[in-house]
């Protein structure tokens, strides 16, 4: 093969470079993976409607998400163990998003701490994914080092009270590498080397409420971003209490097979939520065109999570670069084929589905 086109192309060069069990891991899905299918072929059941004659000579990708200034409407999602994937880690990826001029949100489960990947990209936005352990001492300290190190939201994952069945991992035995450190499960009271994903998710306070969320977001000194939200009534109930945004996501078709992609739940959220917050979406985006159907559908942004790791698996920072730039160009194409020469030009209307067959 030779130089990656796009996302594809480093899909298939990751799985020949990472080792069967990592590999299997990050881009495997629960149950069937029919959630992990649809999540990608869902944004392909919708279709542009382009408008033309419109003034398109300075079309531009930028837009904003919670008031910061971003070059493209793709945020970096939150994805584990970075050094399974290359051994720059998350601070390779942090580099490369800042330098696409995008946000970065690192999970509770890196590779690295929050100061590392400050460090590593001083400047540069970034948000920090949160799971709430049972032991809540530990979830007060990893807010704590986030505020510390200069982070600018928090990204409470909410769509995991438990880990869901992921079948190619039981099929591998896979597990984390003894030699990579997850500075989270460091903290918390075990011995985790080796450990299974199960096991350590297995810490997650299984009875989070949306009491928590509020005290949350009244404690927390950083905007409250809900991420798991998968149907209107729970885009309400967000906006009710307090959080500044939300992510329609189904974990990337992780957890419950049995559910829809998050191309169909987004304008039911979107309605429930009717413009008091922003919400953001993830899930099968691997084109530009996929994100300007998500613009369409009402989404202020979209988050990718594998694509990122392909880029960082073949090329590390560079790969992780090429992958945003890459989907940066796509975007701006699609948004000058329809008609539309910023992110906040595209509506609804840009936006059809394809005949049933």
């Amino acid at each position: 093969m030779g130089e990656p086109l796009n996302v594809l192309d480093y899909e298939r060069l990751a799985e020949a470079t990472l080792e069967p069990g990592a590999h299997g891991y990050f881009a495997g899905g629960a149950g069937d993976e029919r959630c992990l299918r649809e999540n990608v072929e869902a944004w392909r059941r919708h279709r542009l409607r382009p408008r033309v004659l419109v003034d398109v000579s300075a079309t531009s990708a930028a837009t904003t998400v919670l008031g910061t200034e971003v070059a493209l409407p793709v945020l970096v999602a939150p994805t584990a163990f970075h050094r399974m994937v290359h051994p720059d880690g998350e601070a390779a990826t942090a580099r490369a998003a800042a330098a696409a001029g995008t946000v970065m949100c690192l999970s509770t489960l890196a590779t690295a701490t929050p100061a590392d990947v400050a460090t590593a990209a001083p400047g540069a936005p970034r948000w920090f994914q949160l799971y709430v352990f049972r032991d809540r001492g530990v979830t007060r300290a990893l807010v704590e080092q986030a505020v510390e190190a200069g982070f600018e939201a928090i990204v409470l994952t909410v769509d995991a009270p438990r880990l869901g069945r992921r079948e190619r991992d039981l099929r591998t035995g896979f597990r984390i590498p003894p030699e990579v450190v997850v500075p989270c499960i460091a903290a918390l009271d075990g011995a985790w080397a080796g450990a299974t994903p199960l096991e350590v998710l297995s810490q997650i306070d299984a009875s989070l409420g949306w009491a928590d969320l509020e005290q949350l977001v009244a404690d927390s000194p950083l905007p409250v971003i809900v991420k798991g939200i998968q149907t209107g009534e729970d885009g309400a109930l967000v906006c009710e209490h307090g959080a500044a945004a939300l992510v329609v996501s189904n974990h990337g078709g992780r957890q419950l097979d049995a559910v829809a992609p998050t191309a169909e739940i987004l304008p039911e959220v979107i309605d429930a939520v009717a413009g008091r917050i922003e919400v953001y979406v993830d899930g099968g985006i691997r084109r530009g065109s996929d994100v300007v159907i998500a613009l369409g559908l009402g989404a202020r942004a979209v988050l990718v999570g594998r694509p990122v790791l392909w880029g960082l698996a073949h090329g590390g920072e560079t790969g992780v670069g090429r992958v945003l730039e890459l989907l940066r160009d796509e975007v701006e194409l699609a948004l000058a084929l329809c008609g539309c020469p910023t992110p906040g030009d595209v509506v609804q209307a840009h936006v059809g589905t394809a005949p049933v067959s």
